[in-house]
Order: C-alpha cells, then sequence, then structure tokens
C-alpha cells in the first residue's frame, strides 16, 4: 500500500475517543458534536482501510489494527507538540522536586518520562516516602510538589481521583484456614491503609494479627506473594500474580480512598512546577477514568 501523511486532527479524535472511553465524553473534550467525533474516525478507517474499533463494546476498543494506530497516533501527536513548543513557547528550565509514595509510581513512568522528553533543560528530582513523611517536607518547603493518599488532617491538597482500597493476596491463598487473619502492612500511623483494614476488620469481627511490616510496597506485596500475609492495596497498585480479595472470600468492603496533589503557593512555584503538575492531573484522570 502507498504511504500517505495522517491527518493529525483524525488521529487526534481517535487517541480521545479511546481516552475517554466514549464518543460523547470524546466531544465534551474536544469540544466537538458527537457526529463529528464518529465521522473523524469513519474517515480514519477509512484512510487505512480496515475497523479501528471493536464492533459490539459499550466502551470503544481498538482492534489488533487499532492498536497500532493509537501507538502511533500517541507518538505523532506527542511529536507535533513537542515541534510547535520547540518553535514557539519560550525555553523553560530550572528544577522541579517532586514526592511521591512508591505505592503511586505506577502512575509515573510516562509523565516523568514525557516531561523530561519535554523539558530537557529542566532539572527534575523524585523523592519516594510515605504521604506522612511527604506533607512534612512539603511543609518544610522541601518539596515543590507531591502526591499523596488523602490523611484525615491533610493540610489542603487538591484531589486528582478517587479508587477503592482493596484487599489483596496471593492466587491461592485460602483466607478460611488463616486465623486470626495475617496482615502485612505500614508501621502504625505512617499509612492509612493499616488502620482503615484494622478497623474494617473490627466492624465485620474478624480477628487479624499484625504479621509483616514495611514501609515500601515491594516489602508488603514480596510478604503477601509469599502468602505469608494480606495486604491493602488500591486495584491500580495490583501487581500480577496476586489476586484481589472480596466478600466472596470472606473480606469486609474497603472505604475509597483519594489521591491528592499539593504544591507550594503559587508565588513561590516555578513554570517548570506548573508544567509537571499539569501534565500529572492529566495523566491520572486519564489512568483511573
Amino acid at each position: 500500500m502507498k504511504s500517505r501523511p495522517f491527518d493529525l486532527v483524525l488521529l487526534k479524535t481517535f487517541v480521545q475517543v479511546i481516552d475517554s472511553r466514549g464518543f460523547t465524553a470524546a466531544a465534551e473534550a474536544l469540544h466537538l458534536a458527537q457526529s463529528t467525533i464518529s465521522a473523524h474516525v469513519k474517515r480514519l478507517e477509512s484512510q487505512i482501510g480496515t475497523p479501528l474499533l471493536e464492533k459490539g463494546q459499550r466502551i470503544p476498543f481498538p482492534t489488533p489494527v487499532g492498536r497500532k494506530v493509537l501507538l502511533h497516533a500517541r507518538r505523532l501527536l506527542s511529536q507535533n507538540a513537542l515541534a510547535w513548543q520547540d518553535i514557539f513557547e519560550p525555553r523553560i528550565d530550572g528544577s522541579v522536586r517532586l514526592g511521591i509514595p512508591d505505592d503511586y509510581l505506577v502512575y509515573m513512568p510516562t509523565v516523568l518520562s514525557e516531561f523530561e522528553r519535554r523539558f530537557p533543560d529542566v532539572e527534575l528530582q523524585v523523592y519516594c516516602g510515605l504521604s506522612v513523611e511527604l506533607l512534612d517536607q512539603m511543609q518544610a518547603k522541601m518539596l515543590d510538589l507531591a502526591i499523596t493518599t488523602r490523611q484525615p488532617k491533610s493540610p489542603g491538597g487538591e484531589v486528582l481521583c478517587q479508587e477503592q482500597t482493596v484487599w489483596v493476596g496471593a492466587e491461592r491463598l485460602e483466607i478460611q484456614r488463616r486465623q486470626p487473619l495475617p496482615l502485612a502492612v505500614s508501621k502504625d500511623g505512617l499509612c492509612i491503609f493499616r488502620q482503615r483494614g484494622i478497623d474494617a476488620l473490627k466492624s465485620a469481627g474478624i480477628p487479624w494479627r499484625i504479621a509483616y511490616t514495611s514501609a515500601s510496597l515491594s516489602g508488603l506485596t514480596a510478604a503477601v506473594r509469599a502468602g505469608l500475609a494480606v495486604t491493602i492495596l488500591t486495584p491500580s497498585m495490583v501487581p500480577s500474580g496476586l489476586q484481589i480479595l472480596t466478600s466472596e472470600h470472606g473480606m469486609p468492603t474497603l472505604p475509597m480512598t483519594e489521591i491528592a496533589l499539593h504544591l507550594q503557593p503559587e508565588a513561590e512555584t516555578n513554570e517548570a512546577t506548573r508544567r509537571l503538575a499539569n501534565g500529572i492531573r492529566k495523566y491520572i484522570h486519564r489512568s483511573v477514568s
């Protein structure tokens, strides 16, 4: 087949349909009529010569060819944005100190690599720690921005999203045989998940014990993977090889948790920090929508 240039407008629409998980939401995001969104996708399919979306799906899902188009579309749109930025936008430099729990690093590789590509003159420093520690560092002006689990006494912060907290165990763990229930959690007072899990077990009348403590997600999941205990995560944090435990396993329901973004006051925030904050907002909204 003879190659020809892709229409970036059509590619942008296709990407938005996938990211918004629907034509209506994509139309709202792009400020276009829904009929225009549908027409753009049909034109792109006509140009490529094959369907890009699976038929009969409530949420648009790309076909095998659609997945290839989606991958290249993201690259082309990103390169287009970089070209415009290089030509017209003032160069941004400076430093940004970002704090994030290692639990939430699942959100970050894409947005951080994209940020470094767009702003190569910015010195990005990433610090991992528990949410309570990061909040202390924000108050001490040791960080420019931080992503945290919303704490009961959090000093402000912008809620980026809500996620359900869930029990997580090894794939073949038999809960009924583990009484009292062994828990893998952070140290007391350092993670809100610990207290929420204990409160839920107490309310359900399920005996429990602290079997393993660690300040890192990798430490907790290692204990869980070995079948030593269960832990509490959000669905996006659950690694392969572990399962979410529900009421069918005899586990009580856990409350929602909020992911918050904390920034220093506007007068103390440079342009690089504001750009990174915007990138994080967009990426997390898209990741959990």
